[in-house]
């Protein structure tokens, strides 16, 4: 877990000056934490459970693909659904239309990327 920041020190200055510059520095934040974009993509691509995230990242900690898997859900990014009907209880994730907007935008930055590497 990362240390709460220092008031005063130059990289607490930099994250006010960074954030004072304009919004698109905190949406890049957000984007940014390492397995959240990949995460995304695969349950887009059909990857419902847990389970198969973890297999389709073998070296992604649990601990890890929680915290993203609640980001992602608290961000209105995906949908959490729990179903009860038996023993034990099943939990899928599904993409929101908010994911799918931000994929045109995602893609359109891979391509660039691609063109100008």
């Amino acid at each position: 877990m990362a240390s709460p920041l220092k008031p005063g020190t130059s990289n607490a200055c930099n994250i006010t000056a960074l954030s004072l510059a304009g919004e698109v520095n905190d949406v890049l934040r957000d984007i940014s934490p390492r397995w959240k974009m990949q995460v995304l993509h695969k349950i887009a691509a059909g990857n419902k459970q847990f389970s198969s995230l973890k297999t389709a990242f073998p070296s992604l900690s649990d601990q890890v693909l929680g915290k993203r898997l609640h980001e992602l859900t608290t961000e209105g990014l995906i949908e959490k659904i729990v179903i009860c009907d038996k023993a034990p209880k099943k939990i899928y994730y599904h993409v929101k239309d908010k994911w799918m907007e931000l994929l045109k935008i995602i893609d359109d930055l891979h391509k660039w990327g691609v063109k100008w590497s």
